[in-house]
């Protein structure tokens, strides 16, 4: 049976980053103190965070929490930290039967064989830059920029990252900059180069300030 996930970690970076972005941004210097100590935070591990982006994909938060815990359940292991081995030792139907659609099945079958063949270089991920990180796992089936974006931010915790595919993010600063007028993805990278070298920090206050609920991964 699958156990609870532990608490989360946060960057190191954080402090310094709300320091930087009080002094270069307006918006920023509103917003970071409306949020206390409140900070990003990882949890489980690599193939877990990948998996439960699979999971999630295209229904509610509730819906995916369901069949998550009801996927975790057929693994041995603690919920945060499940194993490619056995995902791929379990029967497809019983997949289907927690919930998941055959497209799901599919990713999470082919997410497990490229952890588990080595196609992924989670070691040597430390030492590689952002683009060359998610070229890796865009190679995978169903994961797509914006999740292997979210990866970097959420997991691996890289400072400088910008959805530009983010929905939500595009809101946020039309809404802080723009007099809530439509932004184009070109008007938010602009903008976004202001917030280096911490543009995943600004990212996750712009999120924070449209869902006061801590943003979660």
């Amino acid at each position: 049976m699958a156990r609870v996930a532990t608490a989360g970690v946060t960057p190191d970076y954080w402090d310094e980053a709300c320091r930087h972005l009080v002094k270069r941004d307006r918006v920023m210097k509103k917003l970071i103190p409306q949020f206390g100590e409140a900070r990003l935070q990882s949890r489980g591990d690599a193939f877990t965070t990948l998996a439960r982006s699979i999971v999630g994909q295209q229904i509610s938060v509730k819906a995916a929490q369901s069949v998550w815990d009801k996927f975790a359940e057929l693994t041995s292991g603690p919920s945060n930290r499940i194993k490619p081995t056995e995902v791929l030792g379990l029967e497809k139907a019983a997949l289907r039967e927690v919930g998941l659609s055959v497209r799901k099945v599919e990713y999470l079958s082919d997410l497990a064989q490229h952890f588990e063949s080595g196609q992924v270089h989670v070691r040597q991920w430390a030492q590689m830059e952002d683009e060359a990180i998610i070229e890796e796992l865009v190679a995978i089936r169903g994961i797509g920029r914006w999740t292997a974006e979210m990866f970097l931010i959420f997991h691996l915790m890289r400072p400088n990252v910008l959805p530009l595919d983010d929905l939500g993010l595009l809101k946020g600063i039309s809404q802080h900059y723009f007099s809530d007028e439509p932004v184009s993805r070109a008007e938010a990278r602009e903008l976004g180069e202001g917030w280096a070298p911490y543009r995943s920090v600004a990212t996750w206050y712009i999120w924070r300030s449209l869902d006061p609920l801590p943003v979660d991964y």
